[in-house]
């Protein structure tokens, strides 16, 4: 690292769909107390930079380092717990991700073990009547489904 004060950094982060490239080549540096934002147009990939970086998807190429250590390969969770986070302009739900996973994402921040996340998991879409669409991604859910997943997060 060139500067003593950084703490995140993001080096050549690629993000391939099929045969689409979403993300090319982007680099971030942020230094301790810095708040940062991306800015550009719709489908510039800046949310699919933002996942890579908080562990919410992998990139296809790319390295990011925190506090001069690899993190790229750890777990949502794990980067939770070092301080990194992420903010969605939409509350609660991730329309790219299943609505199991909605519930796992949040569960991973909780101290259950991988077998008290997965009966949570059921017992939390049972009680809401949600079992029928475990598989479906969020942005393919009616007003109502989002509204039963969100008051399902634990």
């Amino acid at each position: 690292m060139s500067n003593n004060h950084q703490a995140l950094r993001a080096m050549g982060l690629h993000k391939q769909y099929g045969n689409r490239w979403v993300v090319s080549d982007v680099d971030i540096e942020v230094n301790k107390g810095e708040i940062i934002g991306l800015l550009g147009p719709n489908g510039a990939g800046k949310t699919t930079t933002f996942y890579m970086i908080t562990g919410m998807i992998k990139p296809t190429k790319g390295q990011i380092f925190l506090d001069d250590k690899e993190i790229t390969s750890k777990a949502m969770y794990m980067r939770a717990r070092s301080g990194i986070g992420y903010l969605a302009q939409e509350p609660s739900i991730f329309g790219k991700l299943t609505v199991e996973n909605n519930l796992r994402l949040v569960l991973e921040m909780t101290t259950l073990s991988k077998e008290g996340q997965i009966d949570k998991i059921e017992k939390l879409l049972e009680e809401m009547s949600i079992q029928h669409i475990r598989n479906n991604k969020g942005h393919n859910l009616s007003g109502g489904e989002r509204r039963r997943l969100r008051y399902a997060e634990p």
